[in-house]
């Protein structure tokens, strides 16, 4: 039983390597925030507090004992050359110590804490915004005292700053990691690039040794993979190519020589016969020689597959096959025109060996893909024995040398398609062709 994809994860290898760099890296921002700013900015702000709200109970404490107004002006003006603190006296006020929140966090809390410790009467705190002073005003006996405190005196470094610090730092190493990521990945996607352009017959230029040493011996072994298989299918071109001229030498004497014996009634059909033979022999060392180079060396160009199918369905017309063609215009692909071309050839010849109608037609079912499907009238095929059909030397009852179906999927599947089999709406078989647009 397959577990279901877990559908948050990105696809991509560049996505899930900065998910993995990027989780624990907002994890330390998490833990540094709250184990390292939050136990910081509690006990500096209980400092703070306690300094701030010792100077206000002081100068309370020497108003109360030196009420004239003579003694105000020595008090207000050692408070503010000492602590900073700006002082006024407003008329007496009813208030019942409310605390006005301007700002919920461990400084307001550590100042209440403070105040209530060190000055013990009713107050309340406007907070204000930065970088305004915070105003405290303090309920006396008498009158009401304004202070002016700096905010630098209760805040260390500003909230915003540290988060500004933690974001810009978080972004800074995510954008790094973007790029040096980027450039690793780059040679497994030009790599996944080559092997998929391989995979489909296009000629691929050796790929450049870059990033990671696994990246490196990577795309090393691709290029010596690919000289491999390269320098394979030559020699065994060369050969095959070879062995088909050594063959048909002696088979073009044999076929001289035929011709050459005097016309003799009784031995006429004896070598009609026998230069049918010949050309049967002839026939099936082309194929197995069209099996071996398959789509050969020819390069791709654009050419339009309708000219390609009407080509073929014509040929097919003058050795009297009854075929049908339909087309949407244009179907323009990069193709190698002469193996396509005898792609749809065995294909035709193949419905012709099996039925007597043949409809050709060639659509583009969306704009990725472009279908042809080759049908006709003929018994069909078993839909268990379908793939079968496709194996080399596979014949049927209607001989032949069994490549034709092989060599079409061959061509087919290096242009980056493939060839299924179907019924068909004629009562026969249906091959169906789809090639990327």
């Amino acid at each position: 039983m397959t577990t279901p994809r877990r559908r948050w994860l990105p696809r991509s290898l560049l996505g899930r390597s900065l998910l993995i760099i990027l989780i624990p890296l907002v994890l330390v921002q998490g833990v540094v925030w709250q184990v390292f700013y939050r136990s910081h900015l509690d006990i500096l702000s209980r400092r703070l507090s306690m300094a701030v709200a010792g100077e206000i109970g002081g100068v309370v404490a020497l108003l109360d004992r030196f009420p004239g107004a003579a003694d105000r002006g020595w008090i207000f003006r050692g408070a503010w050359e000492q602590s900073e603190l700006a002082l006024r006296l407003d008329p007496p006020a009813n208030f019942a110590g409310d605390r006005r929140r301007g700002l919920v966090g461990v400084v307001e809390r550590s100042f209440n804490i403070a105040m209530t410790e060190r000055v013990g009467l009713p107050y309340t705190v406007e907070w204000g915004s930065d970088p305004g002073p915070v105003i405290v005003t303090v309920q006396m006996s008498d009158a009401v005292l304004r202070i002016e405190v700096p905010r630098k005196r209760l805040f260390t470094l500003p909230i915003y700053l540290f988060v500004v610090f933690l974001v810009g730092s978080a972004g800074l190493l995510g954008a790094v990691a973007v790029f040096f990521m980027r450039r690793q990945v780059r040679g497994i996607e030009r790599l996944a690039a080559a092997a998929e352009a391989f995979g489909r017959g296009q000629d691929v230029a050796p790929l450049r040794p870059e990033g990671a040493t696994e990246v490196r011996a990577a795309a090393i072994a691709f290029n010596a993979m690919q000289d491999r298989v390269q320098r394979f299918l030559r020699q065994r071109t060369e050969m095959l190519a070879g062995v088909s001229h050594d063959l048909r030498t002696p088979l073009t004497r044999l076929r001289l020589s035929l011709a050459l014996l005097p016309v003799d009634p009784k031995t006429e059909a004896d070598i009609t016969d026998m230069t049918a033979d010949l050309a049967e022999m002839d026939r099936m060392i082309g194929g197995y020689l069209d099996f071996v180079r398959g789509v050969g060396q020819e390069p791709r160009e654009p050419a339009d597959m309708v000219e390609i199918l009407s080509a073929a369905a014509r040929q097919a017309r003058r050795s009297g096959a009854e075929v049908e063609f339909a087309a949407d215009e244009p179907l323009v692909l990069s193709l190698r025109p002469e193996a396509m071309r005898r792609a749809i050839t065995n294909l035709i010849d193949n419905a012709r060996r099996h039925g007597r109608r043949i409809q050709l037609t060639a659509t583009r079912p969306s704009a990725e893909l472009v279908a042809v499907t080759v049908e006709d009238d003929g018994p069909g095929i078993r839909t268990d024995r379908r793939e079968d059909v496709f194996r080399p030397f596979a014949t049927g009852a209607h001989g032949g040398t069994g490549l034709g179906l092989t060599i079409a999927r061959d061509i087919v599947r290096a242009h980056g398609g493939d060839i299924s089999l179907h019924d068909s709406a004629l009562g026969g078989l249906c091959a169906r062709i789809t090639l990327p647009a």
